[in-house]
């Protein structure tokens, strides 16, 4: 790791401050923009200085798939901002997240997750955790008494999304580490949809965060990253050795376009979220809607949970139009202003149909254990001015 920054004891700042200022890193010659270090090894002073950095014996970079200056800034401003003790970057949101829960198991394990996930996670869990001999379940992420009746069987790990990718699911994260903590199983949360922005999966009792900084944090398009949240004990302990063997690193062009990313995530995140309650309250007035979703509106079925734990509303809406696929797709296809892609926490307004996208591996029975049927559409909300915004969804839903 990095031979010292100025991130220590900048924990009172507030998250914007923490997201323009954290792990600065100047070389000698002083720079503003943090710098972008192209390298893939480190030279040493001598054979003795070597094998000191390459035992941990001394602090210092070794080779740029442990680490680099530039993804050490990264790491560190995101984990001020998370208020977390450490973080480290992967090449991707599913790097980040197949690390964090394939890396802690073995086979005999047990695993219990929420049954509204994100395609791939749910696709590792299902399929691919169970080839290494690892038993998988899933549960409704809102009831209780299903998390307490598995998580008391015994499991070593338990995943979740809040909100859920893509209907906007929320879990009570509190108590659900509560379970966890009692069955000695570790929490892990997928906190992209809320940002760390809106909500703290750490101080609400999860043992590990993960982010795919593809989305808010680059927010803009560019490149992919993904990033991990935990103590620094388990983070030694448990993933450093993954990552450096298993090699899922950042590279540190991605990394610096992130960092550069978080000096605006506040603003945008609290723009978009401004935009996205506006946006979901004019979807759910109009008639060829069936239902909306939106974390801070109060028809959302776990209202309840999100304002609990959310500081707003977020800036992903969930629509049900009227007349199933094909009404989904002319919905869609009507739209002039807004973008079809199944990216998402971009500054451009983005919106796809999930059942034939993001969610497409999964079965029709597996889609309707989450909630998902073919007229659902997911909306992430950009910083385009809400007027237009307005206009270009009314227009696309008077359409169908």
């Amino acid at each position: 790791m990095a031979n010292g920054s100025d991130s220590s004891g900048k924990a009172s700042w507030k998250a914007a401050t923490k997201a323009v200022r954290g792990g600065l890193m100047r070389s000698e010659h002083g720079e503003i923009s943090e710098a972008l270090y192209l390298t893939s090894g480190y030279a040493y002073d001598s054979a003795e200085q070597a094998m000191a950095r390459m035992k941990g014996e001394e602090l210092g970079f070794v080779y740029s798939r442990y680490g680099s200056p530039t993804c050490e800034m990264l790491q560190q401003r995101i984990a001020l901002i998370e208020n977390a003790e450490t973080c480290r970057v992967t090449a991707s949101g599913m790097g980040a997240i197949s690390s964090a829960i394939l890396a802690p198991l073995k086979a005999g394990d047990r695993v219990v997750a929420a049954t509204a996930l994100f395609g791939s996670c749910r696709w590792i869990i299902a399929n691919l955790m169970p080839k290494y001999g690892i038993e998988t379940v899933f549960v409704d992420g809102a009831d209780l008494d299903a998390w307490e009746r598995e998580i008391a069987k015994g499991c070593q790990l338990v995943l979740i999304e809040s909100p859920a990718n893509p209907l906007l699911d929320g879990v009570d994260i509190e108590a659900v580490s509560k379970l966890c903590k009692e069955a000695g199983a570790v929490l892990v949360v997928d906190n992209v949809f809320a940002t760390p922005i809106l909500q703290k999966p750490l101080e609400l009792g999860a043992d590990v965060v993960v982010y795919s900084g593809t989305k808010h944090m680059d927010g803009q398009g560019r490149v992919m990253l993904g990033a991990i949240l935990t103590s620094a004990q388990y983070m030694e302990e448990v993933y450093d050795p993954y990552l450096r063997h298993v090699g899922p690193a950042a590279a540190p062009f991605n990394a610096w376009v992130v960092l550069k990313g978080l000096e605006t995530l506040k603003l945008r995140v609290d723009a978009q979220s401004a935009s996205a309650a506006r946006i979901a309250d004019v979807i759910a007035a109009h008639p060829n809607v069936s239902a909306v979703r939106y974390p801070h509106r109060k028809d959302h079925p776990h209202y309840d949970v999100h304002k609990r734990q959310m500081t707003s509303g977020g800036t992903m809406i969930a629509l049900s139009v009227k007349g199933g696929q094909e009404a989904a797709f002319k919905f869609l296809n009507s739209l002039e202003l807004v973008d079809i892609c199944n990216n998402l926490g971009d500054t451009k307004s983005l919106a796809c149909h999930p059942s034939t996208t993001t969610h497409r591996a999964l079965t029709d029975e597996e889609q309707a254990a989450m909630g998902l049927d073919r007229s659902w559409i997911r909306f992430s909300v950009g910083l385009e001015d809400p007027d237009d915004l307005e206009a270009d969804v009314v227009n696309a839903l008077n359409s169908v």
